[in-house]
């Protein structure tokens, strides 16, 4: 999964597509999006990542990928953000 922007912030921020790539849905449907990248700024600093493109009604999401570029990961238990224990 790749963090997903909805069309008002993609479109915003002035991203261009590069690609596309087809998404299931949980009910097996495909459905394709636009990817780009894109530069996002968080507390733990700045990285670069790919993200999809929302297209009408899609909503925003974090996927694990990105925050594993920042060095976190979501306590389930917790529902907080908190620092990944990094392995070499």
């Amino acid at each position: 999964m790749y963090t997903l922007l909805p069309l008002k912030v993609w479109r915003a921020l002035g991203l261009k597509p590069t690609h596309s790539i087809t998404c299931h849905l949980d009910d097996g449907t495909g459905v394709e999006r636009k990817v780009s990248e894109c530069q996002i700024a968080l507390a733990q600093g700045k990285w670069h990542t790919p993200v999809m493109l929302g297209e009408q009604g899609d909503e925003a999401f974090l996927d694990s990928l990105t925050l594993a570029e920042f060095g976190l990961l979501l306590n389930p238990f917790t529902r907080r953000l908190q620092r990944a224990r990094l392995r070499l």
